[in-house]
Parts: structure tokens; sequence; C-alpha cells
């Protein structure tokens, strides 16, 4: 977890911010790799986060995550360590497209992402600097070909440096930077 190191000692307490959280399973893991860290998931879906709150009860995480339902501008109190996010980025126009596994699985506020695939990444440059502590760690998953777009939208909200991972197929898939 090279991604994720925050501290020398992963025992060190953390809140943790999931931001479109769906089944839970980003926060849900992060939570399985830091014992002292306490997050909460967020998704505009009621019956994501009620799948959420049942993963976690079934990986015994439950009393380390919260999830509630609701938009990401509500919700939040204070500033945390990690704001991951995998938010809908793909663009209106190719969601037809997809193989049907996604198309037909995932629920399509899931997966859009607006006429270019990036109307979520806007939205979270604006709250990112709001809810991110001091040196925290911001990571978000990235569409094809996106990572430049999304760099540059956090950039002017004054978030910048991103370090990409690549994912096996060598496509530009984890962004990620610290606040100031």
């Amino acid at each position: 977890m090279a991604v994720l190191k925050l501290a020398p000692d992963v025992h060190a307490p953390l809140t943790i911010l999931d931001l479109g959280t769906g089944s839970g399973a980003i926060l849900l893991a992060l939570l399985s790799e830091f014992p002292n860290a306490k997050g909460l998931g967020i998704d505009i879906s009621q019956e994501a986060t009620a799948t959420a709150a049942a993963n976690a009860l079934q990986l015994g995480l439950h009393h380390r995550a919260t999830f509630q339902a609701g938009d990401w501008n509500s919700g939040i109190d204070g500033r945390y360590d990690i704001v991951a996010s995998n938010p809908p980025y793909i663009p209106s126009a190719d969601i037809m497209g997809l193989d049907p596994e996604v198309k037909d699985f995932d629920p399509l506020a899931a997966l859009d992402g607006g006429p270019d695939g990036l109307d979520a990444y806007r939205a979270l440059a604006r709250l990112a600097p709001l809810v991110l502590a001091p040196s925290g760690l911001l990571a978000l998953e990235a569409g094809i070909g996106q990572a430049a777009d999304i760099e540059a939208s956090f950039t002017k909200s004054g978030l910048g440096s991103f370090q990409r991972w690549k994912d096996l197929g060598g496509i530009e898939r984890v962004l990620t930077t610290r606040a100031p």
C-alpha cells in the first residue's frame, strides 16, 4: 500500500471519507489496512449505502464505518486524512456502448459523468480543499484519457502535483495528491 503510506505506523488514528461509496469497497478496504481508522462513506443512493453498511457488518468493520445517503455537500463535518472517490466518469454518450455486464448492472448514476465524463471531478475539485486535512491524501479513480483534465480541475482549486498510477493495462487509473 505504498500509495497510501501516511505515516510510518499504519496503526495511527486516521479519518477517511469515501465519496460515491457504492458498495463501500474502497472505504472498507482502507479500514482493513488501517486498524485505527474510522470512515464515512457517502452515496446518493440509499440502496448503495444499505449495501455498504451490510458489507461493513459482514466484514466486522461496522463499528468503524458510517454510511449516509445524500449529496457530497451535506453531512460532512470536519476534515479527513484520506479522501477517496471513484466517481461516475463515463461520458454520457458512451454509456450505451459499454459492455452489458457494466451498463446493465451498475446504476446509471454510478456511471454517467456528464457530457465529458468530468462533472463529478469538477464538484470534487470544489469540495476537496474544504474536507482534506492539512497534508491529507486525495485519491481518485479516473477514466481512460482523463488524468490530465482531472488534474487541471484540481490545480485550479489549489491542489496539484498529482502522482498518476497505471492499472495493469497501462491506463492512468488513479491520481493521488496531498493537501498543502
